[in-house]
């Protein structure tokens, strides 16, 4: 059999994390199998559904590098299938016809609840003679389901879900306009798309129970199902906007590198010993979704923050220079351009190194990019005396004699501060002031290497002025 798992979003809003696991899960299922993963958007609330959401959540998977097989379904486009399957389960006496009213069934929920009871229909449709229908009523298609019994989930997360059939009423699978209702439209979308396993939240759990009945009336053969706990806040309340980013988006425009997003889902929920940092690959080999935890997760910023550090640390320079200038390029007091490039790439395995997010490492790059003069931090500035400057001009000759390699630089401060009878960090924090503005810098000799000899040293006579 070939593992065939799907995510089935509604494009109703933006692509929460919370769908950004389940999609993961998904994928890494069907990776692990060597099986495939589908998209599916569910967009049958026609009035809620926009096309800018639809492209939100394509956009987040692509992002999050979760490759689909085959072309994305869209739900919408099936409606004649799934009335055709309605007639199906009709024409065998599985489904009937029902023509209650809305004040009819308005007045069966008052009821129900007026005497303890649940609100659910009532059946008063089920063995009735449609001849006795209110000539033009135009009527709705409901499930036949048994009323006795149980209907049984094995699930792959929960263990073994059971529900009394007594305590679910026939649902609607085709409304009185001939549009199908989401439950039904879903069992019918993973039967024709071949779908083995069915892993998503477990708030869809009873959902379960009703879609298992309408497999059941056709024949089908049942997916596995597996139901996920949700993502809480650190508070354990529902996770939501107060919490801080809730969709994935927000993460990238926050600074965080999806695979480090990803390692941190994963483990939301799922582990494997004391394994914290698990590339895709190594994913793909160990996941199985019987590992997946029974309860709810939380959500930890800090610990995703400070995993997406380890990952920066161990990305390609080539690449985290490409996003910060990206970045950067949004701030019009800098001149980015190529000599800016080089001199960021040329310091980037160094400002890496205290980076937690692409905002810091951009944020701690953009003194390579800012033309002169240099705006100047307090303390940097308080760097900058009378005496400082003049001990600036005589570093500036000492320097312009050197190599301008890493290593020739460090050469070049060290003997400078030796025959000066100085301290080298009473040299280099003066040095850091003029040359990046602020107090903070990687290494004077990789910072002045980066610079190059020229911006150097314009940088050197601009602050000793």
């Amino acid at each position: 059999m070939t593992i065939r798992t799907r995510f089935a979003p509604s494009p109703t809003g933006l692509l929460h994390i919370g769908g950004a696991r389940t999609a993961l899960f998904n994928f890494l299922y069907s990776r692990h199998h060597g099986g495939a993963f589908l998209l599916r958007v569910e967009d049958t609330d026609r009035e809620r559904s926009t096309d800018e959401a639809t492209r939100v959540i394509i956009e987040g998977l692509d992002w999050l590098g979760l490759d689909r097989d085959e072309q994305t379904v869209f739900q919408s486009t099936r409606a004649a299938r799934h009335a055709e399957v309605a007639y199906q389960l009709l024409e065998a006496g599985k489904a009937y016809r029902c023509y209650c009213t809305a004040d009819e069934l308005r007045q069966m929920r008052e009821q129900a609840v007026a005497e303890g009871r649940s609100p659910r229909y009532d059946g008063r449709w089920r063995d009735r003679d449609p001849s006795d229908a209110p000539a033009g009523a135009k009527p709705a298609i409901r499930l036949k389901a048994p009323r006795t019994g149980e209907t049984v989930v094995e699930d792959l997360v929960q263990g073994p879900v059971r529900v009394g059939n007594a305590e679910m009423d026939d649902m609607i699978i085709l409304r009185s306009d001939g549009t199908p209702t989401y439950l039904h439209a879903v069992v019918v979308d993973d039967h024709d798309m071949a779908i083995t396993h069915v892993i998503r939240g477990d708030d869809h759990l009873t959902n379960t129970f009703r879609q298992v009945q309408i497999f059941q009336a056709m024949g089908w053969d049942l997916p596995r199902f597996a139901h996920i706990p949700l993502i809480h806040g650190a508070d354990g309340a529902k996770l939501s906007k107060r919490h801080g980013a809730v969709s994935v988006l927000e993460f990238r425009e926050q600074g965080f590198l999806p695979e480090a997003v990803c390692n941190y889902l994963l483990r939301l929920g799922w582990s494997h010993g004391d394994l914290e940092v698990v590339g895709r690959d190594e994913a793909i080999r160990l996941f199985d979704v019987t590992d997946v935890n029974r309860g709810a997760s939380r959500m930890d910023y800090a610990k995703l923050t400070n995993l997406n550090g380890i990952y920066i640390r161990q990305a390609d320079d080539d690449r985290l220079t490409a996003l910060v200038l990206e970045r950067l390029a949004h701030r019009p007091e800098l001149a980015v351009g190529a000599h800016a490039a080089g001199r960021i790439r040329a310091l980037m395995p160094h400002l890496k190194e205290r980076a937690k997010t692409i905002i810091d490492l951009a944020d701690a790059a953009a003194f390579l990019a800012h033309p002169l003069p240099l705006p100047m931090q307090p303390k940097a500035e308080a760097q900058l005396t009378a005496e400082a400057k003049l001990m600036l001009r005589d570093v500036a000759a000492a320097l312009a004699a050197s190599d301008f390699t890493i290593a020739g630089l460090d050469a070049a401060l060290r003997a400078f501060a030796d025959s000066t009878g100085r301290k080298l960090g009473q040299v280099a924090q003066p040095l850091r002031a003029a040359l990046t503005g602020s107090t903070v810098s990687p290494g004077i000799d990789a910072t002045l290497a980066a610079l190059g000899r020229d911006e150097a040293l314009a940088r050197l006579a601009a602050a000793s002025r």
